[in-house]
């Protein structure tokens, strides 16, 4: 598949058939994944391989809901300033809960700490203001990832509101790791349609923020 087409033709798949996903076809989304680019080359990722009901559900247990969160998002309007958090916020589920317990396999992706944005001469110090690199190289990855996994036929989903330290209780990381995301993998039972994307006249703009 082109890469072009894989990228306008992945969906976020939260429905899977039972088949199972063999091992060399995980090992090639998990390759696609490795050849991802990363600040220095440092390669901070490190991905589990869930296929174990019982973890499964524990995983979908650590998921957060939007009702775990009522009342206590900040609001945000685009003039920046924070608002009051928002109150009565209807109760919804997180709707990658079942996905995570009912797919056959799950990737967990985790990251080293003080890796990336980081120099080897100076470790200790980040390079940049936006301090540790490691959600912009697992995102990397990530993305190689899911892309690989739709060109093979297979579906996925970015899942990140689920409790960090649960999942790195319950997938036993050490010290100096942490969970970053995850998604099922599987085969899908459902065909999403595409969701609307903004014109690029809204997101592109030339010599500085704002020009045309």
């Amino acid at each position: 598949m082109e890469v072009l087409e894989a990228i306008r033709a992945r969906r976020s798949i939260r429905k899977y058939r039972t088949a199972l996903v063999d091992d060399k076809t995980i090992g090639l989304v998990l390759e696609a994944a490795r050849w991802a680019p990363s600040w220095a080359n440092s390669q901070c990722w490190r991905f589990i391989v869930v296929r174990d009901s019982a973890i499964k559900s524990k995983l979908a247990d650590a998921l957060i809901s939007l009702s775990d969160r009522a009342g206590q998002s900040l609001r945000i309007p685009p003039n920046g300033e924070v608002l009051a958090p928002r109150r009565g916020v209807s109760e919804r589920p997180n709707r990658a809960t079942e996905a995570v317990r009912q797919a056959p396999v799950v990737i967990v992706a985790c990251a080293e700490l003080g890796k990336s944005g980081y120099y080897a001469r100076d470790l200790g110090e980040a390079v940049t203001d936006k301090g540790d690199w490691y959600m912009f190289d697992v995102a990397l990855a990530m993305q190689n990832l899911v892309l690989a996994a739709h060109s093979l036929g297979l579906g996925t989903v970015h899942v990140g509101a689920f409790d960090a330290r649960q999942v790195a209780s319950i997938l036993e990381l050490p010290q100096g790791f942490s969970a970053v995301v995850m998604t099922p993998l599987g085969y899908p039972d459902e065909e999403p349609q595409a969701r609307p994307r903004k014109e690029l006249s809204e997101l592109v703009f030339y010599e500085r923020y704002g020009g045309k």
